[in-house]
């Protein structure tokens, strides 16, 4: 199997990952978390677990997710607050509310909300 390597700044150090992974979502989908009460909409995907070992370590070891699967960067949302979420794909099923995200940074990121799914703004895509 291929891999690749990328830097992440967030683990502050360099991930090795297969070269092709199979996410189940894409940028701009809304998704909800299977175990806890939010939803968000996805603004950037890594194909494997990306992030600091404090921060995976600090999961209880009976909810902690696999490493070698898609994690998704959300701007999500619960009843109390918005704020950033990093979620493992087996973590997450599409929402089937299908509504707008209402979280303060999605203007900056997308364009519109059409067909259940945001479209990200042409200025940020590459």
């Amino acid at each position: 199997m291929e891999r690749a390597e990328f830097f992440s700044s967030q683990a502050g150090r360099t991930i090795v990952a297969p070269r092709q992974t199979r996410s189940r979502f894409g940028i701009g989908d809304i998704v909800r978390h299977r175990l806890f009460d939010f939803r968000g909409v996805v603004f950037d995907i890594d194909p494997v677990f990306a992030n600091s070992e404090e921060w995976y370590e600090s999961i209880p070891e009976d909810l902690r997710p696999r490493r070698n699967q898609p994690f998704y960067h959300l701007l999500a949302e619960n009843e109390d607050s918005s704020y950033v979420a990093y979620v493992s794909q087996q973590n997450l099923v599409l929402d089937a509310e299908g509504g707008p995200v209402d979280h303060p940074t999605v203007s900056q990121l997308f364009e519109r909300f059409k067909d259940g799914r945001y479209r990200m703004r042409r200025s940020l895509t590459h």
